[in-house]
């Protein structure tokens, strides 16, 4: 018989609005939007239209946390779009949710940005790490993750200070790299007049370049720079006043991101023509090679000591993308457990931190699993986004549902531009998802064949289990 003790214990509400505001922005910029201006290049071919794309893809990314914000503050709770399914389309679809977060959208992102750290530590040291070549390259990520996933354990209020400082460096990276290319580089605003011709575009597939499909593979590529929007609503239930602090975090959150997307995008086209760009090695970040051009005029020492605080700058930002992305994706299988929707010894809260430490120790070790088995970082994206946006698009769509079911219903934020903005954002999600079949049907595929892994599982092992232990939470001091 399953232990027993803990049940009782509650998660805390120790996440203030700044906090709130650091893991949306912490989880979104993370490693996209420093690489990939060189895969979107290729797709679009023009300036111009990368930025048409990142402001596109920007407005569905706000269309979405406009709703999302709804939902949330209508149900505070752990675990996030998993709620919001269970509680519109029944446990199964629920189940589905929580599953694809765990199988692959939560680990997979995980594992991917922790290969880019360890990445980022060739590029500054050199070398492959500890002379082991790729498998280096593995090891390192293995033990960031096991690391920062360690770091989680600890009380929700620590890793909300965590985020928050490394927030910080990636909004000085940002502004840093975008800052530089404007009044450093001896850019020309005629670039963008440019169109890519014969850029190397390295592993960028031909049938993904131009034309509508590489519309929608740069759309990919710059919603996997927005991913994580979503986030806080995972934690929900340790959000401290969530009916105001959520809907903020996550609204002014993503306007800020957009903008400072658009800034560095537009300083790495001033800088460099397209077909510079789009010539970036696929081992090596725009922003790097950006950031190389405007100290080109500085004495080696300037440029070597420039060229190593923008890696270690990439690598925090990465770190900081991982541990956002850890504290958030634990609360799912904490959540399903609890509902007795998933291993019943995830659901304990531990005694010491109030986290749901054992569901954050599962989360590391698959993700760690996931370096080894899936090591292609632009794969591994695909994977993520195209299963991630099948799910938004659901989500999306349950306002309607909770507004015909339960239109008396509290609803301290109700969605700007409803029911326009929700349709909208299910409009373009839907070509998204058709177009994604088209200019890459072997990951949309494996999307779908991930996720329905799902089915069986769910209807073997977890279709009767009763919930096992009861929502709830408990409100922080805020003079903690």
């Amino acid at each position: 018989m399953a232990e027993t003790p803990n049940r009782n214990l509650t998660l805390v509400r120790g996440l203030g609005l700044v906090a709130a505001v650091s893991i949306i922005i912490g989880n979104v910029i993370g490693t996209g939007v420093f690489l990939k201006a060189r895969v979107m290049t290729c797709n679009v071919g023009t300036p111009g239209k990368v930025l048409l794309v990142w402001v596109v893809a920007g407005l569905l990314s706000l269309a979405g946390a406009l709703t999302y914000a709804e939902l949330a503050a209508m149900m505070p709770r752990a675990g996030g779009e998993y709620v919001f399914m269970r509680e519109a389309y029944g446990r199964g679809a629920g189940f589905l949710s929580g599953w694809m977060q765990i199988l692959i959208a939560k680990t997979g992102s995980q594992a991917s940005v922790a290969l880019i750290f360890a990445a980022s530590l060739n590029d500054l040291t050199g070398k492959s790490v500890a002379g082991l070549g790729a498998y280096g390259v593995q090891l390192t990520a293995i033990l960031v993750i096991l690391a920062i996933t360690l770091l989680n354990c600890a009380a929700v209020k620590v890793s909300g200070w965590v985020a928050t400082a490394l927030t910080g460096v990636k909004l000085a990276l940002v502004v840093g790299v975008g800052l530089g290319a404007f009044l450093l580089a001896s850019g020309d605003w005629g670039n963008y007049a440019l169109m890519n011709v014969g850029g190397a575009c390295e592993k960028v597939e031909p049938g993904a370049m131009l034309g509508v499909a590489g519309f929608g593979a740069a759309m990919l590529g710059a919603l996997w720079g927005y991913d994580g929007w979503n986030n806080l609503t995972f934690v929900a239930g340790e959000v401290k006043n969530p009916q105001r602090n959520i809907p903020v975090a996550l609204i002014g959150g993503t306007i800020l991101i957009m903008l400072l997307y658009v800034f560095i995008n537009a300083a790495y086209f001033y800088a460099l023509p397209p077909t510079a760009i789009a010539s970036v090695p696929a081992s090596s970040s725009v922003a790097a090679e950006v950031t190389n051009y405007f100290m080109s005029p500085f004495s080696v020492s300037a440029q070597a000591l420039v060229a190593g605080l923008v890696a270690a700058a990439l690598m925090a930002s990465s770190v900081g993308t991982l541990h956002t992305s850890v504290l958030t994706g634990a609360r799912v299988p904490y959540a399903m457990a609890r509902d007795g929707l998933f291993f019943d010894n995830l659901s304990k809260v531990s005694e010491t931190t109030r986290v749901p430490a054992r569901a954050v120790l599962a989360q590391g070790l698959w993700a760690c699993a996931l370096v080894i088995l899936l090591q292609s970082f632009d794969k591994l994206t695909d994977y993520v986004v195209f299963g991630s946006y099948i799910f938004y698009g659901l989500v999306t769509a349950s306002i309607f549902v909770f507004r015909r079911r339960m239109p008396h219903a509290e609803r301290p934020y109700k969605a700007w531009g409803y029911p326009v903005v929700p349709v909208l954002f299910l409009l373009v999600t839907g070509y998204l998802l058709v177009n994604t079949f088209w200019a890459a049907p072997t990951e949309a595929v494996m999307g779908l064949l991930l996720i329905g892994l799902g089915f069986p599982v769910y209807y073997l092992f977890f279709r009767n289990r009763p919930a096992v232990a009861p929502e709830s939470y408990q409100q922080e001091d805020d003079s903690g």
